[in-house]
């Protein structure tokens, strides 16, 4: 590796927002917030960083469903862009072919 020119890879700490669930790994992120986490050797301060979503809260991993209104959301595609189809064929005319 060339010095110098990669950054910082260090402990940091991230905690889930919604469910406050914590977890410890490496990372180039700086953060001025710190925790204090239990060690093998103690304890010790690591950067701490807030995310809003995490396996611990994301709903594909909790089995959290979401409805989806579906109709809902082809009506608001149509209200904006409208239909492809001209004026004619949503008639039903045949010679506008």
């Amino acid at each position: 590796m060339k010095p110098g020119i990669h950054p910082d890879y260090h402990p940091v700490v991230f905690q889930d927002a919604a469910t406050g669930a914590t977890f410890l790994t490496r990372s180039t992120i700086q953060s001025s917030r710190t925790i204090e986490w239990q060690t093998p050797h103690g304890v010790r301060s690591y950067p701490l960083v807030v995310v809003d979503v995490t396996s611990d809260s994301h709903p594909f991993w909790t089995g959290g469903r979401r409805i989806v209104d579906t109709a809902g959301q082809v009506e608001k595609f149509h209200r904006r862009y409208g239909s492809r189809r001209g004026p004619a064929l949503e008639r039903g005319d045949d010679a506008a072919e």
